[in-house]
């Protein structure tokens, strides 16, 4: 058996717990996938947690080498002190210092990182973006959220907060409204909601689509559906994931005309089968297209823009990396 070290990464999402344990060398020893247990409170939640790392440990038979447990989850938080402020999906852990619980339950050292900024270093450890020494990430979804790694560590802001991107203002007045104040943000143009919010529009404005048929015969339109309808052919559909695309490239160039990344990467719900179907490829053109027409000359060249390729398995990998970052 190899006497490398090993670390747990555990990715906390809006539904599920993904658990894992990769060695040094990038080896996923095991992995697995864990309902969150939403209503269980701070106490019981805690207690679901424990009892996943517990038996994926055991699983990866490779306790003894376990040198450390990276945390990814969404909300605010404080990641030096290893404190959750506000998780949008888990009632009660309001102002749960997460690290030191999890670190004293289990005898090693744990560290706490945004769910995002996971992803974002699991594409930069072992999937599209390895070998790159800085990437940005768009993990596409309900709404949109950004990861940023440079020289091989995340960028994670002076009071945990950098890499918002989803939260950039593209347009202030005459934009649409936010519940939190941040009105005209791209996420609410091109996150999932708002590609809803605008196809809502566009039918009550009269435009022809199939979606008008499928919503007529009790359907409640997704983003799924419009893709599908695009797929197919309806003009509408079409237009609506065409304009999303133009809608990212207008954040990725102020990302780039910023950070300057090597790589800028999206992943998520909202990509459309990626390289997998004609949609997605036209998707990522679309992308690149309205980059190149924004972009100062050299960056708009140079700046390789892709998919993810680690999928659902980016953030347990990235918070194992963010481990193996703080404690190797």
């Amino acid at each position: 058996m190899s006497d490398q070290a090993c670390y747990v990464g555990i990715d906390i999402g809006g539904t599920t717990i993904k658990a894992g344990v990769v060695s040094a060398d990038g080896t996923v020893l095991t992995n697995t996938i864990y309902p969150v247990c939403l209503d269980c409170g701070r106490d019981e939640g805690l207690i679901h947690l424990y009892a996943i790392i517990d038996r994926i440990i055991a699983e990866s038979r490779s306790r003894e080498r376990i040198a450390g447990i990276g945390l990814a989850a969404p909300g605010t938080m404080d990641i030096p002190a290893g404190v959750i402020f506000h998780p949008f999906n888990l009632p009660g852990w309001d102002n749960l210092p997460i690290v030191q619980l999890v670190s004293e339950r289990f005898g090693l050292p744990a560290v706490l990182q945004n769910d995002a900024n996971a992803a974002a270093m699991g594409e930069a450890w072992l999937g599209r973006a390895r070998g790159v020494d800085s990437v940005m990430f768009w993990t596409l979804g309900t709404g949109i959220g950004g990861g940023i790694v440079l020289n091989g560590r995340v960028w994670e802001g002076a009071h945990s907060h950098a890499a918002e991107c989803g939260h950039m203002i593209i347009q202030q007045e005459g934009g649409p409204r936010s519940e939190f104040g941040i009105h005209g943000s791209l996420e609410l143009y091109a996150g999932a909601r708002g590609l809803l919010r605008r196809c809502r529009e566009a039918l009550a404005s009269g435009a022809r689509s199939t979606l008008r048929d499928r919503e007529a015969g009790g359907e409640t339109i997704t983003p799924i559906i419009i893709a599908d309808e695009a797929k197919q052919g309806d003009e509408l559909a079409d237009r609506l994931i065409m304009e999303t695309a133009r809608y990212l490239a207008i954040g990725t160039v102020n990302i780039m005309h910023i950070l300057n990344p090597a790589m800028v990467l999206f992943g998520g719900a909202m990509t459309f089968d990626q390289h997998g179907s004609e949609l997605g490829r036209r998707f990522l053109a679309k992308v690149k297209e309205e980059v190149k027409a924004r972009a100062f000359p050299i960056p708009a060249e140079r700046t390789i823009i892709d998919y993810a390729v680690l999928g659902g398995d980016a953030g347990f990998i990235g918070a194992a990396a963010c481990a193996m970052k703080a404690f190797s």
